[in-house]
Parts: structure tokens; C-alpha cells; sequence
């Protein structure tokens, strides 16, 4: 199992150092480099493509990826051109994992309906990755076609069998779900045929806790876990070595 690591921290007061943590990341040994969505809760957390890519003038290897684009917060054509230019800029590490949301007072923050969510991302994430896929449509045109970059779904209930059917791979998150419901899903996923599995903003607390979360999604065959270090959490050497 891959071990990567949250770009951004979900409570900090900035500057954000966002290339010194990436280059400090990679340079750990992390395989990977993820940014959320969050503009609503008080807390200033980057924009997560244009976090991205800072870290991707810092860095040369790591995959950089999206955990989650909130896709009901933005108009189809208008995400799909920034994240065209954010695959300009990163190339083949790009991973772009998607959402319906989660959080009321990020769709409140931007005048969007929280509770028909999962209509809008229906309605709009298939435009969008045909967007990023072709280049455009009838409609709208944003660049060449050929930008080949995997889209993963984060959501739970039945969307879980939807991310193995329909995308690249399926996001859970670690954040406010326990290992036991991660585990679960992950069970149904695979079951319904799906490829690549990703745990999320797994906290880094308690390190003990830690390793033993990280050890059950690896026996569960999780393909990557990315972890949650917080400003004044441990140091990422110590947590970097909790994965073999």
C-alpha cells in the first residue's frame, strides 16, 4: 500500500508554506501529495489546484491529486478549464478525485443548493470529464483533446458501487468514518469490480492508532492511504515510517 500525505493542513493560520511542505514530503519518501476543497467553515484552506500547483514546481515525481473537488460549487466549463491547466502544469501525476460534498456551509458560501448536491454532480460531472477528455463540446472549447487524467469518486452508500462502475477508482475518507465502515465499503467495492482504492485524511493523532488503522486498510487491500498531519502534529519521518 502507497502512503501519501495532505498538501494543505485544515486549520492553520497562513502564510501557507505550500512548496516548502511539498518538497518536505517528497523528500520523506510520501508517494503522494493531495489538497481538499473546503470555503466555507472559517478557516482558510488553499484552493487545492492552485496548491497543486505550487507543488508541482517544487516536486518531480509524487502524484498530485484532488480529495475532493466539490463538482456542485462550479459551472462544468469553468472547472474543467482549471483543471486543463493544472494537467498543463503537473502532466501524467495529475489524479483528480471528485465530489458531491459534503459540507452545507461550503454550497451556503457560494450560493449553491446543498440538498439537491447529488443531482448537480450527476448533471454536471459527466460534462466535465468529457471536457477534460476531448477538450470540449458543442457547447464550449478549452483546449486540445488528449488530456488523459483518472477521475475518482469520493462518496459513500450506493455511490461506492457507482466509483467501481463508472470512475478510475473510489475515494473513502478516514476523517469521520471508522476503520470498521472504511473496511466495509472497500468490501463492496471491490466487490462490484473496482480498480484503484484510496483512504483519505487518515488523522495522525495518535500514532499508535495510526499504524494500526493503516495496517487493517493494507490487509484490506486498500491501494494507497494518504494521512492527515496537522501544523503541530507528528513529524512526517515518524509517520512515513509507519508504512513499509
Amino acid at each position: 500500500m502507497r502512503l501519501g500525505a495532505t498538501l494543505v493542513h485544515l486549520s492553520a493560520a497562513p502564510p501557507y508554506p505550500v512548496a516548502a511542505w511539498a518538497r518536505r514530503l517528497a523528500g520523506e519518501g510520501f508517494a503522494s501529495l493531495w489538497a481538499p476543497e473546503i470555503v466555507g467553515r472559517g478557516d482558510l484552506v488553499p484552493d487545492p489546484l492552485l496548491a497543486l500547483a505550487v507543488a508541482a514546481g517544487v516536486t518531480d515525481d509524487v502524484e498530485l491529486g484532488t480529495a475532493t473537488v466539490q463538482v456542485p460549487l462550479h459551472h462544468p466549463a469553468g472547472l474543467a478549464h482549471r483543471m486543463l491547466s493544472l494537467h498543463a502544469i503537473c502532466g501524467d501525476r495529475l489524479t483528480l478525485g471528485v465530489s458531491p460534498g459534503s459540507t452545507a456551509a461550503d454550497h451556503e458560501a457560494l450560493g449553491r443548493d446543498f440538498p439537491v448536491r447529488f443531482r448537480a454532480f450527476r448533471e454536471h460531472v459527466t460534462r466535465v470529464r468529457a471536457l477534460v477528455a476531448c477538450g470540449g463540446d458543442d457547447a464550449a472549447r478549452l483546449a486540445p483533446a488528449g488530456a488523459r487524467v483518472p477521475f475518482l469518486l469520493g462518496s459513500w452508500g450506493v455511490n461506492v458501487e457507482r466509483a467501481a462502475h463508472e470512475f478510475d477508482g473510489w475515494l473513502a475518507s478516514g476523517y469521520r468514518t471508522s476503520p470498521d465502515e472504511i473496511v466495509a465499503a472497500h468490501a463492496r467495492f471491490r466487490a462490484a469490480g473496482g480498480r484503484r482504492a484510496l483512504v483519505c485524511a487518515v488523522p495522525t493523532t495518535d500514532l499508535g492508532a495510526t499504524r494500526e488503522a493503516l495496517a487493517r486498510y493494507a490487509e484490506a487491500g486498500f491501494d494507497d492511504a494518504i494521512v492527515l498531519i496537522d501544523p503541530d502534529g507528528p513529524d512526517p519521518a515518524a509517520v512515513r515510517a509507519l508504512v513499509d
